[in-house]
């Protein structure tokens, strides 16, 4: 019967650590897709010299890097699930704070960004 528990349990690890890296390729992915566009954003505002563009290219890349913090958090979390020890324990919650902490002040800035180009068009109008 413990055979049985043991190779469960192999299988569920085994399991976990492939999701886990699936979830980190797919969070380093969305950087990447988020960096292209967002250089194509700036070089269409370039093209069409638009005081805008940095801006607007900031904003889609910081969008991009938001999901791309809760996927590295998420596969934080299943590496600490698998064989948690207090010292994995508190290096995730340390983890935890400072992405959550950047996730904050960057949705912040994306609040605050997406504001502003309403202002600019309503006082240009």
């Amino acid at each position: 019967m413990e055979l049985h528990y043991e190779l469960a349990e192999a299988a569920v690890v085994h399991g976990v650590l492939w999701l886990k890296l699936a979830v980190e390729l797919v969070g380093a992915a969305v950087i990447g897709v988020g960096v292209m566009v967002a250089i194509h954003a700036w070089l269409q505002g370039v093209r069409q010299s638009s005081d805008l563009a940095f801006a607007q290219a900031r904003l889609s890349l910081a969008r991009y890097l938001s999901l791309a913090l809760e996927l590295q958090l998420g596969a934080d979390i299943l590496s600490t699930a698998v064989a948690p020890s207090w010292d994995q324990i508190g290096k995730l919650a340390a983890i935890a704070v400072i992405r959550t902490a950047l996730n904050y002040f960057l949705g912040r800035e994306l609040q605050k960004e997406e504001a502003e180009p309403h202002v600019h068009e309503t006082k240009s109008a």
